[in-house]
């Protein structure tokens, strides 16, 4: 054995009931790259914008709900721009796209200045940035 592995990815996989719909929104609103699979089996299509990720899988039967929706807590993704200046900078990109924005930007009570983006299937998009370690951090062991 050489060791443990180690992680270095990790890629969000979003159920969509109209796959081509929601690549175009994700295309068009995030600035997403879209790779197209529409001709496997198991329809689906990888985005990519910087060092983000998602697989949009074709679902197959059932209704796609958002976590708050179907659960009552909870984002579908969050997304953390490389700096705070960068969650101002995102909200009015996706602003002048025309994103529906759920939440505007301001600091949470666990320390993340962040906005919230309803996608065109429901799902909530956390965007944000740890503004205050010690608030988010509380209680780590160092």
């Amino acid at each position: 054995m050489t060791g443990i592995a180690r992680l270095v990815n990790a890629a969000a996989v979003f159920l969509t009931p109209d796959i081509r719909r929601t690549a175009a929104y994700y295309r068009d609103v995030f600035g997403f790259t879209v790779v197209e699979h529409y001709d496997t089996e198991e329809v689906f299509a990888a985005i990519y914008r910087d060092d983000v990720e998602i697989i949009l899988v074709q679902a197959r039967h059932g209704d796609v709900q958002s976590n708050t929706a179907r659960h009552g807590a909870g984002f579908d993704i969050y997304l953390d721009p490389d700096t705070v200046e960068g969650v101002d900078s995102m909200h009015e990109e996706l602003k002048a796209k025309g994103a529906r924005i759920a939440r505007e930007p301001a600091m949470t009570a666990y320390g993340s200045y962040e906005f919230v983006v309803e996608d065109v299937d429901g799902r909530l998009i956390g965007i944000g940035r740890i503004r205050d370690r010690g608030t988010f951090f509380r209680g780590a062991v160092e």
